[in-house]
Parts: structure tokens; sequence; C-alpha cells
């Protein structure tokens, strides 16, 4: 049989798996995390992120730990909002709905707390909130022809879970502007012309290409590389916190008014909104 070495790597591939989220770390020290919920399209929903931040904490506590990927199980990476979640949100005060914004981002950003590189492989569609997951991360490679939006503003919503402070750092203030005031979507290969992720590949190539990269990282002396992470998040996190409060407020007000209605019903009524 396996060697005793051989069958430990084995056993320790599979860190906690369940039914959201999917966690595992290869040899070389490559976690990989899965957004496990192909049917909804993994979209972003509250049992989700909380199975997600125990994932990362428990990742944290791997002393092996050289860098992570994370991806979607399926065809879409992340992409449909959790309706029951929103029409919850329309019934709710205002208070309410910004202490349930804020910490329905911090689950998923928790992502940032991870000590090491992050990259996202874009398997397929990323939307939404799913999108700014992905614009969370250190880097993102992505599939050609995935659809990536930031969808928010035809939905009559306000962006949420760190677009406001992560868009325009990763394209920049003008191409940020451009995708949240207009809510388009655009192709994995036009996503990388744009300055939003390194490199668009064949979908059956994002994750062997992310793989590749992280193995590369992993191969780095893993102080230098970890220190680095902590300094260049340093720098990206100043104003983060700011900026997640206005955006929870900002959604708070989006959800009691007539546009957010309209938004939900054209979604329902498969329709274009009329604001």
């Amino acid at each position: 049989g396996m060697s005793r070495r051989a069958s430990q790597v084995a056993l320790r591939t599979v860190r906690f798996s369940s039914q959201l989220v999917e966690t595992s770390v290869n040899a070389q020290g490559v976690a990989v995390l899965r957004l496990n919920n192909p049917k909804a399209l993994n979209a972003l929903t509250v049992p989700m992120g909380d199975e997600f931040t125990t994932a990362i904490t428990d990742l944290n506590t791997d002393s092996s730990l050289r860098a992570a990927i994370l991806t979607g199980n399926g065809s879409a990476f992340s992409a449909g909002g959790d309706m029951k979640f929103l029409n919850e949100r329309l019934v709710s005060d205002a208070m309410t709905n910004t202490s349930a914004m804020l910490a329905f981002y911090n689950r998923f950003l928790s992502i940032r707390k991870i000590r090491v590189p992050t990259i996202a492989a874009i398997n397929g569609h990323a939307i939404g909130a799913g999108l700014c997951l992905a614009t969370a991360c250190d880097m993102r490679l992505v599939a050609k022809d995935a659809k990536l939006g930031y969808t928010f503003v035809g939905l009559g919503l306000h962006p949420g879970m760190g677009a406001s402070h992560f868009v325009p750092q990763v394209m920049g203030p003008q191409q940020a502007a451009r995708m949240l005031y207009t809510g388009e979507t655009i192709s994995g290969s036009e996503a990388v012309s744009r300055g939003l992720a390194l490199s668009a590949h064949d979908t059956d190539d994002v994750f062997d290409n992310a793989m590749t990269l992280a193995t590369t990282i992993a191969k780095q002396s893993s102080m230098a590389v970890q220190t680095s992470v902590q300094s260049l998040r340093c720098s990206q996190n100043v104003g983060l916190e700011q900026a997640l409060q206005r955006e929870a407020d900002a959604q708070a007000h989006s959800y009691a008014h007539a546009d957010m209605r309209e938004g939900l019903a054209a979604i329902a009524e498969k329709r274009k909104p009329v604001f």
C-alpha cells in the first residue's frame, strides 16, 4: 500500500468538507476553497457565509499553508442573489438591515484574513456579490466566456460587499465608474483588457493555471511572502471599514426605496426594469 507519509498527505488533503464550502490543502501547501451550491449558481448566502468563515479560520491554523485558490463548483463561480435574503430585507427596518448587511459582507470578506496570497479562479459567471468576492482576492484568473458584472444599479441597489472600495483599487477609478454606474456584464476576456483579471483561459484550463501560479508562490520563502501579504493588504485596507459601513447604510436605504421593489419585480416578471 501507500507509504505512511503518502497516506498522511492523502488524509490531510480533505480538511473541512461541508455542504456549501469545500476546502482542501495539497502537499505543496496550496489550499483550495470551492463554493458548493451549483444548483443556485453558488449564490452567496448567510449559511454559506458562516461555513466560509469557519473554513478560513480552519485554514489559518494550518502551518503548511502557502497559497489559496477560491473557485466555484459547477458552471458558475458565483452568480445570482439570495432572493429570500433580499425579500427579508424589504420587510425589515433600516437599522436591522444595516447590521445585517455588514455581517453579511464580513462573512465573505474573511477571505482578506487568510494569511497567504489568494487567487480567484473564476470558472464561470461571477455576478453581483459573487464578483465582489473575487475582487477582494489578491489576483484573478478567469474563463474567457464567463460573464462578469457588478449589476447592482440595475436592481435598484447600491453596490455592497466592498465593491465601492475594491473595484476602483483593482481597475482604477474610471473603469470602476463605468462598470458600477452601468451595471454592465462583460466577458472574461474583456475583464483582462480592463485590468480586472490577470489572464483569461478556456474554461477547463482556468483552475490549472491558477494552481500553477499558486505553486510558484508556494515555492518562495513563506515568511517573505506572508509578510508581503500583510504589507500590501495593510495599505489596501485603509478606509475599508468606513466603505463597508457606508455600503451597508446605502443598501439599507435602497431596500426602503421604490426602485428596489421595481428591480425585484422586473426579475420576477422577466422584464427590463423601468426606473
